[in-house]
């Protein structure tokens, strides 16, 4: 039998002056509080209660463990109290990985306007392109660019992001402008490492899908270095709007093979398990689809992505 509960019922009794009263205001039976009674009695060795057929009154040893036990209730309903409330409101330090490109161009102010809200929450935010072991590693919530999150993660779409192939006016104009995805072959290609295909490149052309194994020049981690090493006239480059995008507006880079379609990359947040969610997870991965339904700039809101990988 449950100590705690046992002393509540006591303390009921107590209070009530009766068992049956105390059995209504627990919503107990009668002989269900009796046998509590006794059963404290029993676990103290004393007698806490003398009982007439119309009256309960404490014993003296009962007038101390009920002054105790009052005590003691007190306290312990203030704790679950602070508990409960602790687990309701966010806190603590929420650990987050993220891109380290998409994390300096986008997250920034997001960071400010959730910290705002949520003052009790310290994020401890780690930009890397590797992909990151949530578990293994402690994260509570990774961003991941992907056309498909692994099928081990939850993951809550966000937005998605157009690509763009790309170069410098400059390169086109010292090696040509290529009229066809297979001329990519003969250009000079600044590769990103963590693409899926590789030095194999596929896009959707006017005849379907084509593929053209290009020859890099540069690879690198980072979606950056890339752009950079592009305005520099290095080679053509195949990044996320929201890292070529600023740059092919203001003529830094150029477009290309606009008959050529290339399916965009999606942004989601993921994270390992729904099980338990803690209040400062829940309210970060809540927040984020909010303001990137919002609409922020160089991407496109989610609409029609499934909410678990």
């Amino acid at each position: 039998m449950d100590t705690i509960e046992a002393m509540r019922v006591f303390a009921a009794v107590v209070e009530r002056s009766g068992f049956s009263a105390a059995a209504d205001a627990l919503d107990m039976s009668t002989p269900s509080v009796t046998r509590h009674v006794a059963w404290l009695e029993q676990r103290l060795g004393t007698r806490l209660l003398n009982r007439t057929t119309r009256h309960v009154s404490l014993t003296s040893a009962g007038a101390a463990y009920h002054e105790r036990c009052l005590k003691l209730l007190a306290e312990f309903s203030a704790t679950e109290a602070a508990v409960t409330a602790q687990s309701l409101e966010p806190s603590g330090t929420l650990r987050v990985n993220a891109p380290v490109s998409f994390g300096i161009a986008r997250l920034g102010d997001l960071m400010a306007r959730f910290s705002q809200l949520h003052p009790q929450v310290t994020v401890d935010l780690d930009l890397s392109d590797r992909l990151v072991d949530l578990v293994e590693e402690g994260y509570d919530v990774a961003i991941r660019i992907t056309r498909q999150p692994a099928g081990s993660l939850i993951a809550r779409p966000l937005a998605e992001s157009a690509m763009a192939l790309c170069a410098s006016p400059g390169y086109l104009k010292r090696a040509g402008t290529p009229q066809s995805l297979a001329a990519l072959a003969e250009h000079d290609v600044l590769g990103y490492r963590y693409w899926a295909g590789g030095d194999e490149w596929r896009l959707e052309g006017p005849d379907g899908e084509e593929s053209v194994r290009v020859r890099e020049r540069l690879r690198a981690n980072n979606g950056d270095v890339l752009r950079e090493a592009a305005i520099a006239d290095m080679g053509i480059t195949l990044q996320p709007d929201f890292i070529v995008g600023e740059a092919i507006a203001d003529g830094r880079l150029v477009q290309l093979l606009p008959a050529y379609s290339i399916p965009p990359v999606k942004i989601f947040a993921v994270y390992a398990s729904r099980s338990h969610l803690a209040p400062k997870v829940r309210s970060f991965i809540d927040f984020l689809v909010e303001a990137f339904a919002d609409g922020c700039p160089r991407t496109k809101p989610a609409t029609d992505l499934t909410a678990a990988a």
